[in-house]
């Protein structure tokens, strides 16, 4: 159960990736690259975790494709693939977790998310994936130009989401969102498996 006991949440916030769907650059390149060790140099030294999140928190993608062709010519046909073939980053849903979904949106839960995800990219996501018909609004960090864990975005998403924060349950699988949920006052469930997010559910009256 969260630790904020005082009362129960009313409107659900999930994560998008590796809670509704697994998402790893290594999908893609495992693909693209044939070689172990140029690939793990590409993925360790050219496109790290860090330069990807300069688009997911705002940065134009085509400036940081130029930016990384420029640096690393001899990964151009890598680059390409980033830039184009992103969708193939995401596998599949995260096994049970759309059921859920789909159990709260019957029961008239709101439901929300809360992402960092480059807006290119989310663009080019998004419509693939009907599970975010049943959502009422999602903040993407990309579209606003900040990234959790800052306490500004979970701020925003208060704001749009119109639910003040001890209504809302934040599902993420990442330690420092979930904490940064937790202090600004939300609900805050730290994903693990299924399961463990479906007792989480039942403790707050949200699924039978």
């Amino acid at each position: 159960m969260s630790d904020v006991q005082l009362s129960q949440a009313r409107a659900v916030v999930f994560d998008v990736g590796n809670v509704l769907f697994h998402w790893d650059l290594a999908t893609l390149f495992d693909k693209v690259i044939a070689d172990p060790a140029r690939r793990a140099h590409f993925l360790g030294h050219v496109l790290t975790f860090e330069f990807h999140s300069r688009h997911v928190e705002g940065e134009e993608l085509d400036v940081l494709v130029g930016e990384l062709l420029a640096r690393h010519p001899d990964y151009a046909d890598e680059i390409a693939a980033y830039a184009g073939r992103f969708n193939e980053t995401i596998g599949g849903p995260v096994a049970g977790v759309h059921e859920l979904v789909e159990e709260l949106a019957a029961r008239a839960v709101p439901l929300f998310a809360l992402t960092n995800f480059g807006t290119t990219f989310w663009h080019g996501f998004h419509p693939t994936a009907p599970v975010f018909s049943h959502f009422r609004d999602i903040v993407v960090s990309g579209d606003e130009k900040l990234a959790k864990p800052d306490p500004a975005i979970y701020r925003l998403a208060e704001q749009r989401f119109g639910h003040a924060a001890q209504d809302l349950l934040f599902i993420d699988d990442r330690a420092d969102n979930v904490a940064a949920a937790r202090a600004c006052g939300w609900h805050g469930h730290l994903f693990t498996d299924t399961g463990a997010l479906a007792a989480e559910l039942k403790a707050h009256g949200l699924i039978a």
